[in-house]
């Protein structure tokens, strides 16, 4: 429904997550969604998980998949709104407008660095961090795989994959407008359009634009701090049929953005639990774009398809906002006791192009196989400069203008980074017997690393590499369940810290993962029970923390952290039109070596989730000749959150209650939805003073209760 309203978090994810196991190779092509009807009972979701049609339930690894009904059904038309309904994932937002953390069975997110989770959007990997948040409309399917996806995802696949597919165009011309308004004067609007081009072509434009009043109020001015100035994304696709034995499929889109960012609380008391809104005298503002563009070519050639990737973006993210989270009047002592406020910002400019070519073999044959080659180059600057705050410590509300006075400049780091990364990968799958089934991949990545100081000309370089092999067993019981046994590895690269701090260069991660899970239906489909259980040993563990005094961020790594976890997932139609969905997952992080601090041997990692839980309905019904009745909500619960290594700062428990009611038609909707209904107040983000350098805790905090009215109309 809207960004800050997560709708029925539970209902939808759970409704397909528990139907839905993908293998790792290969992306999803297509899903087939059947709610409901006696005969299939809760219907058979299939995909291309390997370059051909396979049911969910017949592959193994945990995926949570999202089809184009279900998406609607849930409003999903943000990460956030899809990443909350799949247990152990958590993602949050932090700091600017395009930052967010995500967590996967306990390998966490790295602020402006290499994301745990390989982002795919219509089989085109997503290189960096801040594409992770999105406005997702006008798509086909979501899937997230849990679990390192290194044989075919590669680099930094270490925490698993997400799959995105925007729609393509139709044989027939069609289109949509949808528009949101929500608490807060939220406002989105979406729109699309698709038409043929001659017999074998088509064209689809699609926009979607969001503005925000915002509803977390800084005391000190008065003013919204999480507004949305505005956010809007034009994106076309292009897809012919060149031929019997060529396809071709063009993708563009502009993303322009403006919004609040910066708005941390200093928490004085220390204690995660205790709700302080912002007061900092800066207003802190996040603006940039974003432009990407895709060519991907697909040849049938022998018994077989080459397929070639071409894809580069170019993004922009600037920030502007408060160095010391306070004003003068509730904290004279200001930044880090000196008396003086203090702002801060940063100038990110990212340039990715890469380049995969990939060949796969009939899919009709008992022995199956992809082999590829991918290259990535990236140029990444970064300009973070701190100053002085005259405005503000006179008292007063500061100008983020201040920044470009030379003569209140405080701190001033500019970087330029240039990556080259090659890899070379292939994955198979053998059909032993009937029921058993052997698949395996294996891939190596290199990352040749290049950092220059442009303050001082100062240049360091470095280079990464892994093997990433991974074995699956897989045998089928029956016609509706399977067990398998799953040894998986994971890789993500090192790179440089800020040029200034005291950990120059932080190591590659690699984790090692052992699962075994279970797929069944029973009941003639309808009831799906799925779970599986895994044990992941992952070296130099990244983690990073923020140091206020140097205006930046530290990367570091822990020597050796042992996961231990467990997922089940239940779907069941329990009438007809009703639905019951339910979901945990455990994730158990323990701290084994540590030789920088042997005292948090023991301790959970930073933001990892102990528990997730998720229980919910959907019910939809005609109600009339004309309209069916839709009714969803949904119960998330989250475990207890360590911020630190030295775990003494923790989130307690959180209970989260959504809904979602409307009718609707092929031709038309209008919905209500609410989340959050009681109003739970927590913070998405906190950094305690031990580890930044401040002189108070900081924690950022996350969206109150929401509404929203929703219209949809078809055509």
């Amino acid at each position: 429904m809207m960004r800050p309203t997560i709708l029925a978090r539970t209902v939808s994810a759970l409704a397909i997550a528990s139907a839905a196991s993908m293998a790792a190779p290969g992306f999803a092509q297509t899903v087939a969604d059947d709610e409901s009807g006696d005969e299939e009972g809760l219907g058979v979701i299939v995909v291309t998980a390997q370059t051909r049609n396979q049911q969910l339930q017949d592959v193994p690894i945990q995926v949570s998949a999202f089809g184009e009904e279900q998406i609607a059904d849930a409003g999903i038309d943000s990460t956030q709104d899809f990443m909350d309904l799949v247990p152990n994932v958590s993602f949050d937002d932090s700091f600017t407008y395009l930052n967010s953390f995500v967590v996967v069975r306990g390998v966490t997110q790295i602020n402006n660095a290499d994301s745990p989770v390989a982002v795919i959007v219509d089989g085109v990997p997503q290189n960096s961090q801040k594409q992770l948040k999105m406005n997702l409309f006008d798509l086909e399917r979501i899937e997230v795989l849990k679990g390192p996806q290194g044989g075919l995802y590669g680099r930094n696949a270490i925490g698993g994959a997400i799959n995105i597919v925007t729609k393509r165009p139709g044989d027939e011309f069609s289109g949509m407008v949808q528009a949101t308004y929500g608490r807060g004067d939220f406002v989105d609007l979406n729109a699309a359009i698709s038409t043929p081009i001659g017999d074998s072509s088509g064209l689809r434009v699609s926009g979607n634009y969001i503005s925000d009043g915002g509803r977390i109020e800084n005391s000190f001015t008065g003013k919204n701090v999480d507004f949305v100035d505005h956010d809007y994304t034009l994106r076309g696709r292009f897809v012919s049929d060149i031929g019997a034995a060529t396809k071709l499929d063009l993708r563009a889109s502009y993303r322009d953005f403006q919004a609040g960012g910066i708005y941390d609380s200093q928490v004085r008391s220390g204690n995660a639990d205790d709700i302080v809104y912002p007061a900092e005298n800066i207003e802190g503002l996040t603006f940039g774009d974003i432009v990407e563009g895709a060519m991907k070519w697909d040849f049938e050639i022998g018994n077989g398809t080459l397929t070639s990737i071409s894809a580069y973006t170019d993004l922009a993210e600037n920030v502007r906002g408060d160095l010391d989270f306070s004003n003068a009047i509730d904290d004279p002592g200001g930044f880090a006791g000196l008396g003086i406020q203090a702002g801060q910002g940063q100038d990110l400019s990212v340039e990715l192009m890469s380049q995969e070519l990939r060949y796969v073999s009939d899919d009709a044959l008992p022995f199956r196989w992809i082999a590829g080659v991918y290259y990535l180059h990236t140029n990444r600057d970064l300009l973070t400069r701190a100053f002085i705050d005259a405005e503000g410590t006179a008292g007063g509300i500061g100008s983020r203008d201040q920044i470009d006075n030379p003569a209140l400049r405080l701190i001033t780091l500019n970087e330029s980074n240039r990556n080259d990364a090659y890899a070379v990968y292939s994955n198979f799958e053998y059909d032993l017997t009937d029921s058993l089934i052997l698949s395996g991949a294996l891939r190596y990545d290199l990352d040749e690393r290049r950092q220059t100081d442009l303050e001082n000309g100062g240049v360091r370089s470095e280079s990464f590499s892994a093997v990433q092999p991974k074995v699956t067993l897989t045998y089928r019981l029956d016609d509706d369940k399977l067990v398998y046994g799953t040894y998986s590895t994971g890789f993500r690269s090192g790179g440089f810290n800020a040029p200034t701090v005291s950990i120059p260069v932080y190591q590659s991660e690699y984790l090692q993962n052992f699962e075994a899970g279970f797929k069944s239906s029973w009941m003639n489909n309808r009831l799906i029970l799925n779970g599986a259980v895994y044990f992941a040993k992952s070296d130099d563990f990244q983690f990073f923390y923020i140091d206020a005094l140097s205006a930046s961020q530290i990367i570091g790594n822990i020597d050796r952290v042992d996961i231990f976890g467990v997922e089940l997932e239940m779907q069941a139609l329990v009438a007809d039109g009703l639905q019951i969905f339910a979901a945990l997952g455990t994730t158990d992080t323990q701290i084994k070596e540590y030789a920088l601090d042997p005292s948090f041997i023991g301790n959970h990692t930073p933001k990892s989730t102990s528990f997730t839980g998720n229980l919910g309905f959907q019910y939809k019904a005609p109600i009339s000749d004309t309209f069916d009745l839709l009714v969803r909500a949904d119960y998330e619960h989250r475990g207890k959150k360590y911020w630190q290594v030295d775990n003494l700062d923790v989130q307690g428990p959180l209970n989260l209650l959504g809904a979602r009611i409307g009718i609707e038609n092929d031709r038309m909707g209008l919905f209500l939805s609410a989340s959050n209904i009681f109003d739970e107040k927590y913070y998405a983000d906190y950094n305690p003073r031990e580890f930044s350098g401040l002189t108070t805790d900081i924690g950022f905090l996350t969206q109150p209760s929401t509404w929203a009215i929703e219209a949809t109309l078809k055509f």
